[in-house]
Parts: C-alpha cells; sequence; structure tokens
C-alpha cells in the first residue's frame, strides 16, 4: 500500500522540518508549502489524505486556504485539514469551523499530540 499523503504548509522553516522529520519516520509522505499561495498551488494540483495548515502565513492564511478548499471543485475538496495556530480564542475556533477546519490544534503543541491526530483523522478518513 503507498504511504498516506500529507501536505504541511507552515511559514516557520524550523517547525516545518520537525514536523516532516516526525511524520517521515512514521511512513507518511509529506509535501512542504512555505506560504498559503504555494499551498493553494499544490492543493490544485494533486490529491492528498491529509492537509496540516498554519493559521497565519504570508500570502494566504490557513482559514482562508481551507475557505478556497471547501467552496471550489478540486482535488482535496473533502480531505480533513488540521490548523495550527497560537490563536487561542473562541471567535479563532469559530472561524476555522466554519471555514471547514476538521481539527483545531493551539500551539505550542507535542509532535506526538500532531501524530495522534494525523493518525486518527486518517483511520477515520479511511472508512
Amino acid at each position: 500500500m503507498a504511504p498516506y499523503k500529507i501536505l504541511l504548509a507552515d511559514d516557520e522553516a524550523a517547525l516545518r522540518f520537525l514536523l516532516t522529520e516526525t511524520l517521515a519516520e512514521e511512513g507518511y509522505e509529506l509535501t512542504e508549502a512555505e506560504d498559503g499561495a504555494q499551498a493553494l498551488a499544490y492543493l490544485r494540483e494533486q490529491p492528498f489524505d491529509l492537509i496540516i495548515l498554519d493559521y497565519m502565513m504570508p500570502e494566504r492564511t490557513g482559514v482562508e486556504v481551507c475557505e478556497w478548499l471547501r467552496g471550489h471543485a478540486n482535488p482535496n475538496a473533502d480531505t480533513p485539514v488540521i490548523l495550527l495556530t497560537a490563536k487561542a480564542l473562541d471567535k479563532d475556533r469559530e472561524r476555522a469551523k466554519a471555514a471547514g477546519v476538521t481539527q483545531y490544534i493551539v500551539k505550542p503543541f507535542s509532535p506526538l499530540q500532531l501524530l495522534d491526530t494525523v493518525e486518527e483523522l486518517i483511520r477515520r478518513d479511511a472508512r
């Protein structure tokens, strides 16, 4: 069976590196995007099993990417989305939920916590 494909979009190179290493060790295939525009380019072209977006990115925020994802015909319209963010206010959570975010994770977080969430969403989506 082919490895599950994950798009990871975050403007922090160090965090992308940490998460890519953590997820690749578990057998996931990662594609990295350093901003929202690059994430959209990938999302238009190829299907992913899971999408991880940072809330605050240049070009487009993670919420804006998710709004586009859910509102336009594309190969990832129904793909689960994890939003990583330092924004912990209820209004931010509500905006993310309205945009179609599947899971909201507040920074700082443990890479192992993220791994558990990734595994849960991929198993749930595979059913």
